[in-house]
């Protein structure tokens, strides 16, 4: 019974910001990857932000300087902050965690969360 469940999404105007959370349970946390996707209407799923489970991070070019990873294991959380948004970052986004390096883990998918930026 693993769930994954984004939140934190909604509207808000240019250069607002947001803050995503991925909460995770049934699964051991802290032994998964854990990345944030993104997906607009008629565009192809793209990675903005990955965290490993050492805590080393990577974004897309993207959001690079704007968005920032974080996890707490102790809350079995990893979060996403968006700050400086633009109209160009709206689409649902969607919380993957992975455990599939460790034997028994596998691959999950939340239901995302609508990300709407105004111009």
């Amino acid at each position: 019974q693993v769930q994954i469940v984004e939140s934190g999404g909604g509207l808000v105007q240019s250069g607002g910001s947001l803050r995503l959370s991925c909460a995770a349970s049934g699964l051991i946390f802290s032994f998964t990857h854990v990345g944030w996707y993104r997906q607009a209407p008629e565009k192809q799923r793209e990675l903005v932000a990955h965290i490993t489970s050492g805590g080393t991070t990577t974004y897309a070019d993207s959001v690079k300087g704007r968005f920032t990873i974080s996890r707490d294991n102790a809350k079995n959380t990893v979060y996403l902050q968006m700050n400086s948004l633009k109209p160009g970052d709206t689409a649902v986004y969607f919380c993957n965690v992975d455990g599939r390096f460790r034997n028994g883990g596998g691959n999950y998918w939340g239901q995302g969360t609508q990300v709407t930026v105004s111009s």
